[in-house]
């Protein structure tokens, strides 16, 4: 089956990430897949939501701008209830990214990982994942180098992506037209080690079965594979530099 913009079956759209996007966070990533480009900003404060006792805490926000997609979208937050999209997702991004971190090394700070779409074409939530880890561990190690942290407490990288089977074809990386399509739809987050952090499998066409799920999270796993080479160069340039 040939893709609507050439790639193979099990090919990531290209991938750019630009670090250090934003001024004044503590972190920041530019993460562009494609079409869809999120922005990420990591923010730390001195102090803790009230149901944390102990160590700190890690959560998100996301929300896409009102020309992120082909029409314009109301802004998630109205009457300061936010959409349950984006409710969905923002928890979503938290709970992947406190998988990969020791919350007791952290001390009793938050830090939060905005992930706003400047341009949504499928797959960003996944891309909010990927990006909002890279600034994450900016934002630490900022922390490290101000002598606030002792060490850095990731103890694996964090990466999502998604896979769908289309006219029947398992593809990777779904881009909006494919998406839009597709029979069934899988959003997978994964460690560097291939541990599975979170999956999401929706058959939005058909049911699908358990031989479709098992090919659809091979894909994933090389998807994440290639993510987590990509955030560890990024990140070792910003050790190095």
């Amino acid at each position: 089956m040939t893709r609507i913009d050439g790639r193979s079956l099990d090919q990531l759209r290209p991938v750019k990430i630009t670090t250090g996007f934003s001024k004044f966070a503590e972190g920041s990533c530019l993460i562009e897949m494609g079409n869809t480009m999120v922005l990420c900003n990591a923010s730390v404060e001195e102090k803790v939501p009230p149901h944390v006792k102990e160590g700190g805490w890690i959560t998100a926000e996301y929300s896409m701008l009102p020309r992120a997609n082909r029409e314009r979208t109301r802004r998630d937050i109205s009457n300061l209830k936010l959409s349950g999209r984006s409710a969905e997702i923002q928890r979503l991004i938290g709970r992947s990214l406190r998988s990969a971190v020791d919350l007791k090394a952290l001390g009793m700070r938050t830090i939060t990982i905005d992930c706003d779409v400047l341009q949504g074409d499928g797959g960003t939530r996944t891309a909010s994942v990927t990006g909002g880890f890279i600034a994450l561990v900016l934002a630490l190690q900022k922390l490290v180098r101000e002598g606030l942290l002792e060490r850095l407490p990731v103890s694996t990288y964090v990466s999502g992506i998604s896979a769908g089977i289309v006219g029947g074809t398992p593809m990777l990386d779904l881009c909006y037209a494919e998406d839009s399509r597709a029979d069934v739809d899988l959003n997978c987050v994964m460690t560097a080690e291939g541990g599975i952090i979170e999956l999401q499998a929706t058959g939005e066409g058909r049911p699908f079965t358990h031989e479709e799920q098992v090919a659809l999270l091979k894909l994933c796993a090389e998807g994440c594979k290639a993510l987590c080479a990509l955030q560890k160069q990024y990140l070792k340039l910003q050790v190095e530099a």
